[in-house]
């Protein structure tokens, strides 16, 4: 019975994450998660290092999402992102960016 509980909570956690990504909201607008990070510079640079066609889905999400909210109406269930869908594309390159300031900023201390 002990070797359960893991996987039960590991299930239990899952089944959490996806009823909060679906009450977040942002998925009824086709919006990825990393479509609603806030922008500081540090974001804004990872999304200049974006590759063109993922930028331009990125930007075609995030129009889609402002057209919708002005109308007050979301997507069709069936368009909605999916928590299983829904990938961190733009961590990568924000890890990237902060990596490469922190190492700035160690060079400017010597």
């Amino acid at each position: 019975m002990a070797s359960r509980a893991p996987a039960a909570t590991g299930r239990l956690l899952v089944g959490f994450r996806k009823w909060y990504y679906n009450a977040c909201g942002f998925n009824k607008f086709g919006l990825m998660r990393d479509d609603t990070i806030m922008e500081d510079s540090d974001v804004k640079e990872a999304i200049r290092r974006l590759p063109e066609p993922v930028y331009n889905d990125r930007m075609f999400r995030i129009k889609r999402a402002l057209d919708l909210s002005m109308k007050q109406q979301v997507l069709p269930k069936d368009q909605w992102t999916k928590f299983e869908e829904d990938f961190p594309y733009l961590e990568p390159y924000l890890e990237e960016v902060i990596r490469e300031k922190k190492e700035k900023e160690e060079w400017a201390k010597k």
